[in-house]
C-alpha cells in the first residue's frame, strides 16, 4: 500500500501494524456534530454497500468499527483529516465537516483497493491548494444532462476537487431572452438550485460564470442586442465560421444595464460568494464603437474602466468578482490599479506557459489569484496527454511557489465539443492530484497515472483503460507536427479548404500519418479486454471506439489530401478516393449524434455536428 494508490496521493501515509477485517455490518459512529457529519457518512455508508456489500448502520456516540469526528483543536490546518486503520476499527478525525469528507473520501477509495480487509496504517492530509477547481464549458456546444452533471460533482468531490464553474455564454435559460437560448437546451434556474444543494453536501462551491464582455456573439447576433456590440457589422474571430459582432461595447451604458438584468437573474441561484464575470479575450476592443475612448486613454485603460464598473456591479450584489487575467497582463504596470478584492485568473494551457512569470505580476501587487491551466481534451478529439501534464503540473508548481489560492482545471469546447467527456478524465484527474499534493506536480512521473485512472474513474479491474486513455491522447505526438490549443488530427477533420502549409510548424508528412495510425492500432487494440465496473461500461467503450476511428479516418484524410497537395481543398482528392472517406465519415457523424445524447442535452448538437458535416459534404464533392 502505497500514497501513490489513492487519488489524491494523501501527504503523508505510514503502515503501521495489524490491520482490519470490516464488518460485514459494521456501526458507522458519529462521535461529534451529527447534523454535520450525518451526510457525509451516508456518502460512505452508500459507497462502502456499492463497492464491498458492506451494509453499515449509523449511529451517534458510542462504539463501532468506523468512527467519524470533528476536531479543529488537534487539526489546525482547513479540510485536513487524520485516518487510522487498526484492528480495532477506522478512525477519521477531521478538523471540519469538509476534512470529515474527505477522510470518509480516502477510506472509500481503500475499499475499492483492499476490500473489507484494510491494511493498518496512519494518514495525515491536508490540501495545498485552498481552491481546487474545474471549470466544465457549457456554451461550445454541449450542455450535459443534469444526470451527467450530477456524476461529475460526485466524482471530482470523490478526488477533493471544491469548486465547480459552468462557463456560460448564453445557456442559462434567463427570462425575456427566449431567442438566445431556444436551441441551447439551456440550464433552468430550478436545475442550478438542484446542482448547487448536490454541491453543497459534497463540499463543493458552485460558483456562477457568466462572460460580460467578450465571447458575447451568441448573444450579438440576435436583435436588440446587436446595438450593444462594440462592432455591429461583426468581425473575423476564432469561435465561429462566420463573421460575427463579437463584444460588447465597453463604452455604451446600456451594455451595464444589459449586464446587470443578467446577474439579478443569474446570481439568486447560488450560494456562493463569488462570480466569474470572465472578461478575457477582448478581440474587437478599440475596432469599433469604443475606438476614439481608446486612442485617448488607451486599449487597455478603457479595458479597465469597464472592468471596474462590473466590478461594482459585482459587489452591489454582494459577491466577489472573478476574473480571467490575459488582458490586464498585456500592460503589468496596471495590475496595481485593480479592485483590491478581485480575483485574477492566469490561464495558460500550454506546457511551457509562463505560469511563473505572470503569477508573479499578481502576487507583486498582492491581488489574490488561481492558476488556471487544463485538460487540453479540446480541438484534439482523444487530448493531448504530454501537453496536458505537463501544463497541469507546471502550474500546480509554479502557482504555489507564488502563493496562488487556487488552482482551476479548465475544460473547453472549442470547435464543436468534439471530444466525448470520459476524455477529460485524465486531466481532471491530474490535476485533482496536483492541487491537493502539489510535490507531486513536482516530480510528476511518479505520478502512475494509468493505474490511477483504472482504479478511480474507469474502475478497470483489467487494467485497460488507463493506458489507453492516456495513449490515445498522444497519437497527435506520433504525426511529428505539434500545434497550441489543439492537433493536427483535429484539424484534418475539420478544415476541408485548402491550407498556406506555411501556417503548418514542422513537417507534415506521409510518414507522420502512417506513425499515427500504427499508434492507434497498438493504442486502441486492448479496448475489448476492459473490464470496466461503472455502470456506462458499454458507452464509455462506445465513446473510446469513436475516438479512434476519429482519429483513424483524420490520418486517413491527411494521407489523401497530402497526395494532392494541402495547398489544394478536399474536394480536389480524386473521387474514388473521398467516397470511401466519406463513408467512414458519414458513420462517423452518425454515431457522433447518437453518443451526444446519451450524455448531453439535445441543443448544441445541430452546431456540432456541422462541423464534421462541411467535411463529409467535401468529401461526397
Amino acid at each position: 500500500m502505497r500514497a501513490a494508490d489513492l487519488l489524491p496521493p494523501p501527504q503523508q501515509l505510514q503502515l503501521e501494524g495489524p490491520g482490519l477485517q470490516l464488518p460485514s455490518h459494521p456501526r458507522l459512529v458519529l462521535a461529534s456534530d451529527p447534523s454535520k457529519l450525518l451526510r457525509c457518512a451516508l456518502e460512505i455508508q452508500q459507497a462502502l454497500g456499492d463497492i464491498a456489500g458492506v451494509r453499515a448502520e449509523i449511529v451517534a456516540g458510542g462504539e463501532g468499527a468506523i468512527t467519524l469526528a470533528q476536531d479543529s483543536t488537534d487539526l489546525s490546518r482547513g479540510e485536513s483529516y487524520r485516518l487510522v486503520v487498526h484492528p480495532g476499527g477506522v478512525n477519521i478525525t477531521g478538523a471540519d465537516p469538509a476534512g470529515v469528507f474527505y477522510g470518509g473520501c480516502t477510506l472509500v477509495q481503500l475499499v475499492r483497493l483492499h476490500g473489507r480487509r484494510l491494511p493498518g496504517l496512519r494518514i495525515e492530509d491536508w490540501p495545498d491548494f485552498r481552491h481546487r477547481g474545474v471549470l466544465l464549458d457549457v456554451s461550445r456546444d454541449r450542455v450535459p444532462t443534469m444526470e451527467m452533471l450530477l456524476q461529475w460533482v460526485d466524482l471530482l468531490a470523490s478526488w477533493k476537487v471544491n469548486q465547480l464553474q459552468l462557463y456560460m455564454e448564453h445557456t442559462f435559460a434567463y427570462r425575456g431572452h427566449e431567442a438566445v437560448w431556444a436551441d441551447a437546451s439551456p440550464l433552468s434556474g430550478e436545475q442550478i438550485l438542484l446542482l448547487d444543494a448536490h454541491c453543497s453536501e459534497r463540499h463543493v462551491e458552485l460558483v456562477p460564470n457568466q462572460n460580460s464582455f467578450g465571447h458575447m456573439h451568441r448573444w450579438l447576433i440576435h436583435e436588440p442586442y446587436r446595438r450593444l456590440a462594440e462592432c455591429p457589422d461583426g468581425i473575423d474571430h476564432p469561435f465561429s465560421p462566420d463573421r460575427e459582432p463579437y463584444g460588447l461595447c465597453p463604452t455604451d451604458p446600456d451594455s451595464l444595464s444589459f449586464l446587470a438584468g443578467l446577474y439579478d437573474q443569474l446570481l439568486p441561484q447560488f450560494q456562493s460568494g463569488q462570480i466569474n464575470v470572465g472578461l478575457d479575450e477582448t478581440f474587437d476592443l478599440g475596432l469599433g464603437r469604443s475606438a476614439a475612448r481608446c486612442r485617448e486613454i488607451g486599449t487597455e485603460r478603457v479595458y479597465l474602466e469597464f472592468l471596474h464598473e462590473v466590478h461594482r456591479m459585482v459587489g452591489r450584489r454582494g459577491r466577489r468578482m472573478q476574473f480571467w487575467g490575459d488582458i490586464i497582463l498585456k500592460r503589468p504596470d496596471l495590475i496595481g490599479e485593480l479592485p483590491r478584492d478581485a480575483i485574477a485568473l492566469e490561464w495558460g494551457y500550454e506546457a511551457d506557459h509562463p505560469f511563473e512569470v505572470h503569477t508573479r505580476h499578481f502576487a507583486d501587487a498582492n491581488l489574490e489569484f488561481y492558476v488556471c491551466p487544463g485538460t487540453s481534451s479540446w480541438n484534439s478529439i482523444a487530448g493531448r496527454t504530454d501537453n496536458a501534464l505537463g501544463n497541469l503540473a507546471h502550474a500546480a508548481v509554479c502557482g504555489h511557489a507564488a502563493g496562488a489560492s487556487g488552482l482551476l482545471v479548465t475544460d473547453w469546447g472549442d470547435n464543436g465539443h468534439l471530444q466525448p467527456p470520459p476524455v477529460s478524465l485524465p486531466g481532471f484527474a491530474a490535476g485533482a492530484a496536483f492541487a491537493w499534493n502539489r510535490s507531486v506536480a513536482g516530480e510528476p512521473g511518479q505520478l502512475d497515472l494509468a493505474a490511477l485512472l483504472d482504479r478511480h474513474a474507469f474502475l478497470d479491474s483489467a487494467g485497460v483503460m488507463g493506458r489507453l486513455a492516456l495513449d490515445l491522447g498522444n497519437t497527435y505526438l506520433a504525426t511529428g507536427v505539434t500545434l497550441k490549443n489543439g492537433t493536427i488530427l483535429s484539424r484534418l477533420l475539420l478544415t476541408p479548404q485548402a491550407w498556406p502549409t506555411a501556417r503548418i510548424p514542422g513537417t507534415l508528412g506521409a510518414e507522420g500519418m502512417q506513425r499515427a495510425l500504427e499508434h492507434l492500432e497498438q493504442a486502441s487494440a486492448a479496448l475489448d479486454r476492459a473490464s470496466i465496473g461503472r455502470t456506462d461500461a458499454e458507452l464509455v467503450r462506445a465513446e473510446y471506439r469513436w475516438v479512434a476511428d476519429a482519429l483513424e479516418l483524420a490520418c486517413r484524410i491527411g494521407l489523401a489530401r497530402l497526395d494532392v497537395g494541402l495547398d489544394h481543398p478536399l474536394e480536389a482528392v480524386p473521387e474514388p478516393v473521398r467516397l470511401a472517406l466519406s463513408e467512414a465519415m458519414r458513420r462517423l457523424v452518425d454515431g457522433h449524434q447518437t453518443l451526444w445524447l446519451r450524455r448531453s442535452r439535445p441543443g448544441g448538437l445541430a452546431d456540432s455536428a456541422a462541423r464534421l458535416e462541411r467535411t463529409l459534404r467535401a468529401l461526397q464533392g
